[in-house]
């Protein structure tokens, strides 16, 4: 079947819903890693000591970047049950239930008294709150992708998949700007206090927001086409597993430098910059915010691409450039000089965008639709569990270890070649029906 013998029996939907349905997706995203990275901000400058008081400064650290990864651990969960009734009930439904949870979690974070305040129970707490935004986001990256790519017209899957993963960059945005606005605002003694839960408060207006557009899309043409032709399978995940797993491991495999790279840079060089490099808190920030609109530019440039030149290829030439820019991020970082470490940071946002931007449509093309959700929510979330979520810990680990940055620097090229390897395993997938036929 050809894509537009497909699009030709799929129902419709019109260019306003297709429109409200993109915007659904990006926005939704956007608001739900606010959410996600907020914590991850706070984890490199105020949850250690806030929760997890210790005679060592590292050991704090630690702590609170293993609690970072729990939301990763959690993932996957999210994405298979969230999946499984995302391909059997609807891919709306779980988007608008992925996004209660992380508002809720969220919010919950930003109310939780510290240790001081009700000893070992406030890491505790934290830790279910992290779990409950991992199960949140865990479902919402595989539902935004399918209600934007099932909605696209014939030949612009790549560029409608972009929105949300431009949501991505765009969610980390608004976060460290949240953050260098109160940093900005209060003294050290009131962020550590109470200011620094203000970001998590201010999600229940975000979400409310995000809440709003997303109940007024409708369900993917797809999905509904699945429905009238009675194809929902009874067991989503059983048949990913049995008859696609190749297929889950190698997109795991393609995601894995993008996501741990990401993260490294978005969370741990938070805290490098100001407690090796001697940055104040507001620098750091500041780099990062300046390269987010890079990273979204790179995204969308690649999708776009992938749509005339395949995804394969656009994302084995990223491939390539990210794993030459790994080996040399680390040591521009050391410089310490700002501009030449301005450079280093939108250089490496850059090129991370291209590595996304043909993701959403390569994942979904992947899977048949009757089992997409739960597809290629597994493969982003294994992906995710093995990149973004030990990322942080393992860069931190490996410069207490060695004392230096080469390590963590031959920890990211070994994760983007295992991620090149990955892409070059994977078909070409842009001129298959999005009916999953190989």
């Amino acid at each position: 079947m050809t894509t537009t013998d497909l699009a030709a029996k799929t129902p419709t939907m019109s260019a306003r819903q297709a429109r409200r349905a993109v915007t659904s997706s990006f926005v939704g995203t956007a608001i739900e890693w606010y959410d996600f990275f907020i914590y991850g901000t706070a984890a490199a400058l105020v949850i250690g000591p806030q929760f997890f008081p210790a005679s060592s400064s590292l050991a704090s650290t630690l702590a609170a970047f293993a609690t970072f990864a729990v939301g990763f651990v959690a993932r996957p969960i999210g994405g298979v049950v969230m999946g499984h009734f995302g391909d059997r009930i609807g891919r709306k439904s779980m988007l608008v239930l992925s996004l209660t949870m992380m508002g809720l979690a969220t919010v919950g974070i930003g109310l939780l008294p510290n240790y001081d305040a009700i000893g070992v129970l406030a890491p505790i707490l934290l830790v279910v709150f992290r779990f409950a935004q991992g199960i949140g986001v865990g479902g919402e990256w595989g539902g935004a992708v399918l209600m934007a790519t099932e909605n696209a017209p014939p030949g612009k899957r790549g560029l409608y998949g972009a929105a949300p993963q431009i949501g991505v960059p765009a969610g980390v945005l608004a976060a460290n700007l949240v953050f260098l606005l109160i940093t900005q605002v209060l003294d050290d003694e009131s962020f550590q206090s109470w200011g620094w839960r203000v970001p998590f408060l201010l999600s229940a207006v975000l979400v409310g927001i995000a809440m709003w557009i997303r109940l007024g899309v409708l369900e993917s043409p797809e999905f509904r086409q699945v429905k009238q032709e009675e194809r929902v399978a009874k067991l989503p995940i059983v048949e990913v597993l049995t008859k696609n797993l190749r297929y889950v491991l190698l997109a795991a495999g393609t995601f894995i430098a993008t996501n741990g790279i990401a993260y490294a840079f978005m969370v741990y060089v938070l805290t490098y910059g100001t407690e090796e490099l001697g940055f104040e808190r507001s620098t750091m920030l500041w780099l990062l915010i300046v390269s987010c609109p890079v990273w979204m530019a790179g995204m969308a440039l690649a999708a776009a691409k992938s749509d005339v030149l395949g995804r394969r290829r656009v994302y084995t030439w990223s491939s390539l450039a990210l794993l030459v820019v790994a080996a040399l991020f680390f040591p521009l970082i050391d410089t310490a000089s700002l501009p030449v470490m301005l450079v280093a940071m939108a250089v490496m946002a850059a090129v991370l965008g291209t590595t996304a931007g043909p993701q959403s449509a390569l994942f979904a093309e992947l899977f048949p639709a009757h089992i997409r959700y739960s597809g290629a929510s597994l493969g982003y979330q294994i992906g995710a569990i093995l990149g973004g979520g030990l990322a942080p810990f393992i860069s931190t680990s490996l410069f207490a270890a060695f004392g230096t940055s080469w390590a963590i620097t031959g920890y990211f090229v070994v994760i983007a070649a295992i991620s090149l390897g990955s892409v070059l395993a994977l078909p070409e997938t842009r001129r298959v029906s999005t009916e999953g036929e190989h």
